[in-house]
């Protein structure tokens, strides 16, 4: 069953992962079922809607913009139960939370400040084994163990 997620205003600040970039993401990390996964700087929501409907065992929806993490948990609560949406700063609930997670994927907007301490914060927060996901622009280098390039978006990922 196709579920299409709320359609971007045009004048909307988001810039919502490419469906190139999240079929590429969701082929490498092929198998995701029963996994923990975090969804930081989560905008629309479709990457951790997309890691529901692979099988995750649970999605965690971290988006700042109240009206946003409202618009996720409606879509989203109309397939699922396994998930939950913070409305809270990314570097915060990382900072905060106290569960590991398999799988984080973070989508800061490009003009970040405080990757550094995203990424750090990011792998504190994973299970032994698990996966840190950074999507960013093309021109910022990161010293991450895999780096795959999509025009003027790169996904880097870290191994714990």
């Amino acid at each position: 069953m196709a579920r299409r997620l709320k359609k971007l205003n045009k004048n909307s600040d988001l810039r919502p992962t490419s469906s190139k970039v999240k079929l590429a993401l969701f082929n490498i990390l092929y198998d995701i079922y029963d996994t923990r996964f975090l969804d930081l700087f989560a905008g629309t929501g479709a990457i951790g809607f997309e890691a529901l409907k692979r099988g995750a065992k649970e999605v965690v929806f971290v988006e700042k913009n109240r009206k946003r993490a409202s618009d996720i948990k409606k879509t989203v609560s109309k397939l699922f139960s396994n998930f939950k949406v913070y409305s809270e700063d990314s570097l915060r609930f990382l900072k905060n939370n106290e569960e590991k997670f398999d799988i984080i994927f973070a989508d800061p907007p490009y003009n970040y400040k405080d990757y550094d301490k995203l990424i750090e914060l990011s792998l504190k927060n994973l299970e032994n084994n698990g996966i840190f996901i950074l999507e960013h622009r093309f021109d910022k280098d990161f010293k991450g163990d895999r780096k795959e390039r999509y025009g003027d978006t790169v996904l880097t990922f870290f191994y714990k």
